[in-house]
């Protein structure tokens, strides 16, 4: 498993573990970061990424998208 921010752009790839503080991974679970759901990334911008998850467009800080485990 990588983080999130390892992905390379354009490469769709399948969340295998989010982790963090349970108030957190609510929030990312909220947004479509759940297990087993394909994600893309689109753009990365200074650490920050832009990802396809599910039918919408997500921006994630550096921080956020480490948590994120693929």
């Amino acid at each position: 498993m990588i983080p999130l921010t390892m992905a390379q752009l354009g490469e769709m790839v399948t969340i295998r573990k989010v982790t963090g503080r349970d108030d957190v991974r609510q929030h990312l679970a909220e947004l479509g970061f759940v297990v087993d759901s394909d994600v893309q990334v689109i753009q990365k911008i200074a650490g920050s990424l832009i990802v396809q998850v599910k039918d919408c467009r997500v921006a994630l800080n550096e921080s956020m998208a480490n948590r994120i485990m693929v």
